[in-house]
């Protein structure tokens, strides 16, 4: 259903846009406090351990993208358009993106978090 209704752009893009427009074009926010806004401060806000840091013992979730080429692509008009200059994403340590590729796997679980009391879909 998603795949074919109207949907807002940044449902698509909107870490990339984070990354590429307010990290790198406008440099509103550093690139590290960025990616800390996007992995571990809402981990720990949610409190899902071991996840959004990358140390032994933890989930093996990692994204790797290009700073120069991370962009949102969906707008309005067409707001079904992947970001680009993401690499690879792996999600418990399974390549979910490979060279930009999606791999088919689907590893994600849902996580119930103790700091916001809700449960997370991934």
């Amino acid at each position: 259903m998603f795949l074919k209704s109207s949907t807002h752009p940044r449902a698509y893009g909107n870490f990339a846009r984070f990354l590429g427009k307010y990290v790198r074009e406008e440099k509103l926010v550093p690139l590290p406090e960025a990616i800390r806004r996007l992995t571990s401060l809402p981990a720990a806000n949610l409190g899902l351990e071991r996840r959004g840091v990358l140390k032994v013992g933890a989930y093996a979730d990692v994204v790797a993208f290009d700073p120069a080429a991370i962009a949102d692509k969906a707008t309005y008009e067409q707001p079904h358009q992947y970001a680009v200059g993401m690499r690879h994403v792996l999600v418990n340590g399974v390549p979910v993106l490979r060279d930009g590729e999606h791999t088919g796997a689907t590893p994600g679980r849902a996580l119930k978090g103790s700091g916001a009391g809700g449960v997370i879909a991934r």
